[in-house]
């Protein structure tokens, strides 16, 4: 499968668009298309899906490892893999190169398309080029793309950029209408929020089949590795319950892979709307989201407050990160400071802030045995959260790579409730634990 990445030299400057515009353009070719987001991020990856219609996935180097994401992509098959970068193209780790997008690019032996918006600059653009191009050895940009650019910039610029970096211009992206996209306090609206979504990216892709050489783009593509064979899948031994509706819907979709060749079936629930969990669950998967958007309406469903509760302190082996953690608590503040009563398995309070909380990679040190790790062992997770705890717990301690730490999360051997997301799908068999204990349940 070839592959090819759009990445940029900072956040905000049409990645995800023009990422979402070029799967759809590929795909109305008639192309069988992948898409994979670097990092962390929930958000981009659900972007992709909607277009494709099969599922985006993430390629992190921190949280799944190298070969951890090296499976995620080539176990793929298909015609191309789009890869979009994260944040600016190398940043990453604590300061560092690690994991970030030009670190993926390296590792996967991908070329890179720079996304660029041009905002009154001209031959220093060029300058700013040339120094992503020489920053590392191999900087694996091979081509430039113009996005929220007029064709008068386009043609002024493009002579000048291919004069001076060598690169080819592939094109422009005019400044549109469908292309702004609302933001909140996590990152850009979720696709199910966003009206006519599909219409919008079917006429930018229109646009980009006018203004784009996706012939030469598409020449850039670099050919992959044979995809991985998937292991034979296992019979089903557990059933586990996960969340998901607008209020829950930060998963990976490699973790949620990992749990079912685990041996999980999963069934799926909304705490919106449905009243009970789903029959003859052997687990609870509670994962992130925007809770603290719909504290009401949760608050409201106490028949299914009631149940998560009972069964969470019943002892259903359940796995709650971030938003699943808030969903736990006794209560939660909305965006206006009202406080609802939430399922009350855990002791503490969801509560409003106005920054980021511990925002970014760290690991999770374990010091005894429960549900998902084991004593001595170092867990990858990621943070990304404005609402806070009153009570986070204190069963395990998380080590950010710069070298602060704090204690955080409920950990048993039932029970993994902290703030931080895991990954399923990375080095440690925490699939493979969650589901056993689920089958023991």
């Amino acid at each position: 499968m070839k592959r090819i990445m759009l990445s940029a030299m900072h956040s905000g400057a049409g990645k995800t668009v023009a990422v979402c515009a070029l799967l759809a353009a590929l795909k109305k070719r008639g192309l069988d298309v992948r898409a994979f987001k670097c990092g962390p991020d929930y958000i981009d990856p659900m972007f992709h899906t909607r277009v494709l219609g099969v599922p985006g996935r993430n390629l992190d180097l921190f949280l799944q490892g190298d070969d951890g994401a090296a499976r995620t992509l080539h176990r793929c098959a298909g015609d191309i893999a789009v890869l979009e970068g994260a944040m600016g193209y190398y940043d990453g780790v604590a300061g560092t190169e690690q994991a970030s997008a030009w670190d993926v690019a390296a590792k996967t032996r991908t070329p890179v398309v720079l996304v660029l918006r041009p905002q009154g600059v001209g031959l220093s653009l060029a300058a700013q080029v040339r120094g992503m191009m020489d920053f590392r050895p191999d900087s694996r940009i091979a081509g430039l793309l113009l996005t929220d650019c007029r064709k008068s910039l386009s043609d002024y610029l493009t002579p000048i950029l291919e004069r001076e970096t060598g690169l080819p211009v592939l094109g422009y992206l005019p400044p549109m209408e469908e292309a702004r996209l609302e933001s909140r306090h996590l990152g850009l609206l979720t696709p199910d929020e966003i009206t006519a979504l599909g219409a919008r990216f079917d006429v930018i892709a229109e646009q980009m089949e006018r203004t784009v050489d996706l012939d030469r783009l598409l020449s850039l593509a670099a050919e992959g590795s044979h995809e991985i064979p998937e292991p034979e899948p296992r019979c089903w031994v557990c059933r586990i319950a996960v969340a998901r509706d607008e209020a829950f819907c930060f998963y990976y979709a490699d973790g949620l892979d990992a749990l079912r060749a685990a041996g999980a079936e999963l069934v799926f629930f909304s705490p919106l709307r449905d009243h009970a969990l789903p029959e003859k669950t052997d687990g609870l998967y509670l994962g992130g989201g925007y809770p603290e958007l719909y504290a009401q309406a949760l608050s409201e469903n106490g028949a299914m407050r009631a149940a998560v509760r009972g069964a969470v302190l019943g002892g259903l082996p359940t796995v709650a990160e971030c938003g699943g953690f808030l969903y736990l608590q006794k209560s939660l503040e909305d965006p206006q400071g009202e406080a609802y009563p939430m399922c009350g398995a855990l002791p503490g309070a969801g509560v409003r802030t106005d920054r980021l909380r511990r925002f970014g990679y760290a690991w999770l040190e374990a010091e005894a045995d429960s549900l998902l790790m084991r004593k001595g062992e170092r867990v990858p997770v990621h943070e990304f959260h404005y609402w806070d705890c009153t009570q986070n717990g204190a069963d395990l301690r998380a080590v950010k790579p710069g070298g602060s730490q704090w204690r955080c999360g409920w950990a048993s051997q039932t029970l993994y409730a902290a703030f931080p997301h895991l990954h399923f799908d990375g080095a440690l068999p925490l699939a493979e634990r969650f589901v056993r204990a689920c089958e023991r349940k």
